[in-house]
């Protein structure tokens, strides 16, 4: 695995993370975690990715990296703050349709099977909600849940919750499941054709 001094960044990734810490933002995701973004993303040319949970675009800007030109990347945040960064930043990307809401709203009125790729980064999708975001994948397709190891800001309830979405992805026989103790911790599943 690549040290993160020698990660090739997605070229709007530098100015993001500025804001980022402009903003005192903390729950970007995780730059080693990008790379297995941009490859899993690269995966699925011509795909309909979901991205749960926008922040300020650092999964974005990953994702997007990966894509091919026919690829289209839809994320969705309910803080329009943070969301405003990626929007600054990558909203010149036609492949990339930035939605502000609440995303169990959103999932909720998606179709079942209609994205290739889901990238729960926020709670609904994740931590809530998880059936509905694993209705989305299409078979073939690939659901990722990062930030599951337990960190200072979290509350003390989060790693019960966390320790269930990982034994309710573990139990899944619909899906083929990893789940990986690396970066923030990540579990990634496919759905069986």
């Amino acid at each position: 695995m690549d040290t993160v001094e020698s990660i090739r960044l997605p070229a709007a990734l530098p100015a993001i993370a500025d804001a980022t810490r402009q903003l005192r933002f903390l729950y970007a995701s995780d730059l080693e975690f990008g790379p297995l973004l941009r490859m899993l993303a690269a995966s699925k040319p011509g795909g309909h990715l979901l991205e749960i949970g926008t922040g300020t675009g650092v999964g974005t800007a990953w994702l997007l990296d990966g894509m091919d030109a026919t690829a289209r990347l839809t994320s969705v945040e309910r803080n329009a703050d943070v969301q405003a960064v990626a929007r600054k930043h990558l909203g010149d990307d036609r492949r990339v349709t930035f939605v502000p809401g609440d995303a169990r709203e959103f999932l909720q009125a998606q179709a079942a099977d209609s994205f290739d790729l889901v990238f729960a980064d926020g709670g609904p999708g994740k931590i809530t909600d998880t059936e509905l975001a694993l209705r989305l994948v299409k078979p073939g397709g690939v659901y990722i849940g990062d930030d599951l190891r337990q960190h200072l800001l979290q509350d003390d309830g989060r790693a019960a919750r966390v320790k269930a979405f990982e034994a309710k992805m573990l139990g899944l026989t619909d899906f083929a499941v990893v789940k990986l103790d690396w970066a923030s911790g990540v579990v990634l599943a496919t759905r069986r054709a």
